[in-house]
């Protein structure tokens, strides 16, 4: 029986990212290079002129030689100046290398570790544990009842104000919660990232997904508000239902948990110490404070400032040397002033593993020429296809196939701003031609984006939220498989009731 388990075992996910990388290697050999031409574009948002630069999706030409056939570009096994200098066993390096603090990788990568750095610190002082025993107190047996409040309001943070990375730091206070609650870590991730996903993907008014690809797309930003704030309402309330019932039949048995090893480690942690062993003094009061505090400054900068990874990651910096202090003063654990370095080191590694994933992941994207629309790419081929192929399909069929579109390519291009700005422009006029309104051509995209974002393994947030929760990958998988097919169940619903109803 033992045998049989690692047969079947799932792989690592650098294993799965290299099999990926090879497949795009593949890819290489049989799809001609293509290329777009690109334009300005001007939308209005929040009463303010927004300017973008977009392809432009009739400009789409093969790329030829001198005697006018298609080009392709094998992807070498090391990079090559006709290949832009990333090869195929580059991409370790040349993925963590790619984009600038404002995200794609080496902004994600250094978020990532300054977070997990922060949190060490923080986990440190034994304030969290403290707490989360305090919270257990509270709650007196009602722990269940956390579960919707706390889906709501991640969710909300998803909607109003595209929550994503921000949710890292929450993962690392939720998951130990809740297996000291009896549930385990695949509750706390349900509650915290997934839901910040749940409402980006059915959001009436977010800025990053929402408002550009309606912006790209030519239709009223932040229109559509009647139709989306229900689907936002009804996703969430699907989100809780799937939660409480996940949560109540592993309180029953722990053993059907996909997190039920990983989570062994807090486990022991929590029986070893024992509740009534956990004292909730003065300096511990202090640290959740400024995790607190820390949050609500978060929450005010992206809002009302514009605040994004560079920001947020200094802010949860100074949130981690803050209770490093008080954890020095307090004597916390015994804490001394070294002692803040150290924590901090191990935080950074336990994520480490994360960072690593997310520069592999680029590396994909590498090995397909990129995400240039000017550049002669095979990622621009097969857009191209790929909208070509659509044509001829009655609209709720046409529809339902951008819906898919759209969750595939996630897997390639993660960021939601970002593939709104290399897909829309095509989506957009191809909804024209098949009948489909323009505003059911960015509900595909949305669905498409962030219901995706929460099994792709090329997600650096996904990845660092499992990380956080010392979940691998392929565990995660096997869970999140069964919500996933819920989920594009009815996101296919609402998207063609949209078609039907003419939502424009």
């Amino acid at each position: 029986m033992e045998k049989k388990k690692r047969q079947i075992q799932m792989p690592h996910t650098y294993i799965i990212i290299f099999l990926v990388i090879l497949f795009a290697a593949v890819l290489t050999m049989f799809i001609p290079l293509g290329r777009y031409e690109t334009k300005e574009i001007t939308y209005m948002q929040n009463g303010e002129e927004k300017t973008r630069t977009v392809l432009d999706p009739d400009s789409f030409a093969y790329v030829l030689d001198e005697n006018g056939n298609k080009i392709t570009k094998v992807a070498p096994l090391f990079g090559t100046e006709d290949f832009g200098g990333q090869g195929i066993l580059n991409y370790v390096f040349e993925g963590m290398t790619v984009g600038d603090k404002y995200g794609t990788a080496v902004g994600i990568i250094a978020f990532i570790l300054v977070v997990g750095g922060a949190f060490g610190v923080v986990l440190r002082t034994g304030a969290i544990e403290s707490g989360i025993m305090r919270v257990i107190a509270l709650t007196n047996g009602k722990e269940i009842l956390l579960i919707p409040i706390l889906v709501v309001l991640f969710s909300l943070g998803g909607a109003v104000f595209g929550m994503g990375e921000e949710a890292i730091p929450f993962v690392m206070i939720l998951v130990p919660m809740f297996i000291a609650m009896g549930y385990d870590a695949v509750v706390g991730i349900m509650c915290s990232y997934v839901s910040t996903q749940i409402g980006f993907g059915s959001s009436w008014q977010n800025p990053f997904g929402l408002a550009v690809a309606q912006g790209i797309a030519g239709v009223p930003v932040m229109s559509g508000a009647w139709f989306r704030i229900p689907l936002w309402i009804f996703f969430t309330g699907l989100t809780i239902v799937f939660t409480m019932r996940y949560a109540m039949k592993i309180k029953k048995n722990p053993k059907l948990s996909v997190a039920y090893e990983s989570d062994e480690a807090y486990r022991n942690e929590f029986s070893q110490k024992g509740r009534e062993e956990l004292p909730f003094t003065l300096g511990h009061k202090l640290v959740i404070l400024t995790v607190a505090a820390c949050m609500v400054w978060t929450i005010w900068g992206v809002v009302t400032q514009g605040y994004y990874i560079p920001e947020i990651a200094s802010q949860f910096f100074v949130m981690g040397l803050v209770a490093g202090i008080i954890g020095v003063v307090f004597h916390l654990n015994d804490m001394r002033v070294n002692d803040i370095a150290k924590s901090f080191d191990r935080g950074a590694a336990d994520l480490l593993g994360a960072a690593m994933c997310v520069g592999m992941a680029q590396g994909i994207i590498i090995i397909l020429g990129g995400t240039s629309a000017t550049d002669g790419t095979v990622l621009n081929t097969i857009l191209h296809s790929i909208s070509e192929g659509m044509q001829g399909f009655p609209p709720v069929i046409s529809a339902w196939l951008m819906y898919v579109f759209q969750s595939v390519f996630n897997f390639f291009v993660v960021s939601g701003s970002g593939q709104a700005a290399l897909t829309m422009p095509v989506m957009a006029p191809l909804a024209d031609l098949v009948g489909v309104e323009r505003q059911v051509a960015v509900l595909a995209f949305q669905l498409g984006d962030a219901f995706t974002n929460f099994i792709v393994p090329t997600s650096g947030c996904l990845l660092g939220a499992l990380a956080a929760a010392k979940l691998e990958w392929g565990q995660w998988a096997k869970f999140q498989i069964k919500f996933q097919g819920v989920l594009v169940a009815f996101a296919s619903i609402a998207v063609v009731l949209a078609v039907m109803i003419g939502l424009s």
